[in-house]
């Protein structure tokens, strides 16, 4: 099983140093705006073959950059503008259901490449020196600098670990350059039988998450706190934006960098915590693709001060990077994340099996089943479907030997086939002798 995680290395580099870093990445900044507008002439093209015959000359003499960078740059732009197409196309596909009346607006102009990043390909714009620094390209040369990082991460690389392409960032708060690398670490290949405890993970706004094992452990993660802080960023932001002075405008920067690393700081402390509390698990998480865009409905212009803000909370609902922090850390512990379909999991019953939206009296945290009168909390009752899903395809892993679990299959009937699998799913908590 092969992993990649990425190792943040610090460069070690002088004022002089530093100036040749500013000049390439500038120039390859100016090169991604030049290859962007010249794709936009083109028909707002994402065919890299055609960029590449309509910029390389240019890339090369105007701005300096060797070859490799100019074809980076290059595939850069052509990915950058099938992004921006297959937006284009999720954005027609919810306006015809009546998801959104917004129209996308990314493609009205050429994209505008801000940041100080570019990227090196491993072998050729950069490599590893035998004495522990790396060798990077600039406009005058190849730079070879001293770093450092992670402990494990710097282990990795002197090791001789695997590397996959690099990108040079700039953090204009500290003025230092970052070398962010992809390391590709083969792992021994998961199998059912290492993993024989189970994990439902419900994530929510209320609760970040409400975890539940196949024992009936439960864990429950408040984001009160979070929210609050969260509301204080908006607060400021609002306020530095009525003031719309240059001063400000920087300001506004500065609190939006912070809120970013608040989040991503606490998404890691959040997934870090649920593999120290439940080592070596299967951790089932939702599939909440579009979520928010069969959520939340259409916009109104005349909506109160709390809808408003509730609409504001759950676009700042981070629940897709928390997931993300838990997979991508999950095989490093001795873990394994999958997926589940995400349909009626907080208004099913896991004693009878009934599921309706009555079993949620007025959408609250509390569970009432109309049929068999169990209560519960309702996002406990959601972690516990979760599990119970997640375990069926642990099961179906033993029995087939492949992990095949697809929730994103777009078949109505491949979908309804597992949505009946689920409902006939029960748990007992008086079945195990541990309780």
């Amino acid at each position: 099983m092969r992993v990649t995680i990425s190792a943040k290395l610090k460069l070690r580099h002088s004022p002089e140093q530093k100036a040749m870093l500013d000049a390439v990445s500038l120039a390859y900044r100016d090169a991604l705006n030049f290859a962007s507008k010249e794709a936009f002439k083109l028909d707002k093209t994402s065919s890299a073959p055609k960029i590449h015959k309509a910029v390389y000359e240019t890339l090369r003499e105007r701005f300096g950059l060797g070859a490799q960078l100019a074809c980076t740059v290059e595939r850069q732009v052509a990915a950058t503008y099938k992004t921006q197409w297959t937006k284009l196309g999720q954005n027609l596909s919810a306006r015809e259901r009546g998801f959104t009346k917004r129209r996308y607006k990314g493609l009205d102009s050429a994209p505008k490449f801000v940041s100080r990043t570019l990227e090196y390909q491993h072998g050729r714009d950069y490599s590893w020196k035998k004495d522990g620094r790396v060798s990077v390209s600039t406009l005058d040369g190849r730079l070879v600098l001293e770093f450092d990082g992670y402990a494990k991460h710097l282990a990795y690389i002197a090791q001789g670990c695997e590397t996959g392409a690099a990108k040079l960032y700039y953090q204009k708060s500290k003025k230092q350059y970052f070398l962010i690398v992809a390391l590709n670490l083969d792992l021994p290949d998961p199998q059912p039988t290492d993993h024989k405890n189970v994990v439902g993970v419900d994530v929510g706004q209320r609760y970040h998450f409400v975890a539940t094992d196949k024992d009936g452990q439960s864990l429950f993660e408040k984001g009160a706190a979070v929210r609050q802080r969260k509301d204080q960023f908006a607060r400021t932001r609002k306020s530095l934006q009525r003031k719309g002075t240059r001063s400000t405008t920087r300001r506004l920067v500065a609190v939006g960098s912070r809120e970013r690393r608040f989040v991503a700081d606490r998404n890691h402390v959040l997934s870090k915590a649920l593999l120290t509390r439940f080592p070596g698990s299967i951790f089932g998480l939702e599939d909440l693709t579009n979520i928010r865009e069969r959520t939340e409905g259409r916009g109104d212009p005349k909506a109160s001060k709390k809808a408003k803000r509730a609409k504001r909370r759950r676009s700042q609902w981070s629940f897709a990077e928390l997931q993300t922090s838990l997979a991508y850390k999950a095989p490093l512990h001795g873990s394994l994340a999958v997926r589940v379909d995400a349909n009626y999991t907080s208004q099913a019953c896991y004693r009878c099996g009934h599921a309706s939206k009555g079993n949620r009296p007025g959408a609250g945290l509390e569970f009432v089943c109309e049929v068999c009168g169990h209560r519960g909390h309702a996002d406990r009752v959601a972690s516990v479907n979760i599990g119970l899903r997640t375990l069926l395809v642990r099961q179906d892993w033993m029995s087939t030997g492949a992990l095949s679990m697809r929730p994103d299959v777009s078949d109505v009937e491949v979908k309804a086939a597992r949505l009946s699998r689920y409902a006939e799913l029960r748990w007992n908590p008086d079945t195990n002798p541990r309780l």
